[in-house]
């Protein structure tokens, strides 16, 4: 069973940094995009930044500048390295992984982690 853990969350004040992880696990064959999303209450999820696995990044023009997304096939992991932390950014924060494949053969499907909140504050 294929399962995402997201950690790195927390609180930092503005000006300060976070990187949040995620990692898929499951008997992965392969993953096409990994992203972050984020959710604040009342609103809509929306993207944050997203990164194919042949390394082709797009970035919410809110973040651009600030954070940066890489990933590590190897390990199926997703990292967000997120600086310059500003209130607005206080949002959950969720890993969204697309097309994942358990085997060659199959078209593979997305899954979603549980959100971590990050919360930016003095």
């Amino acid at each position: 069973q294929v399962q995402l853990v997201e950690s790195g969350g927390g609180l930092v004040q503005p000006g300060g940094s976070l990187r949040l992880s995620c990692a898929a696990s499951g008997g992965i064959f392969s993953i096409n995009t990994m992203g972050w999303y984020r959710q604040a209450p009342g609103k809509e999820r929306e993207l944050v930044a997203a990164i194919t696995r042949g390394g082709d990044i797009n970035y919410a023009d809110s973040v651009k500048g600030r954070f940066t997304i890489s990933r590590d096939n190897a390990k199926n992991t997703v990292y967000l390295q997120m600086n310059s932390l500003k209130p607005e950014d206080t949002n959950v924060y969720y890993c969204k992984c697309e097309r994942i494949r358990r085997r060659l053969t199959e078209y593979g499907m997305d899954y979603w982690g549980k959100g971590t909140l990050v919360t930016v504050s003095s």
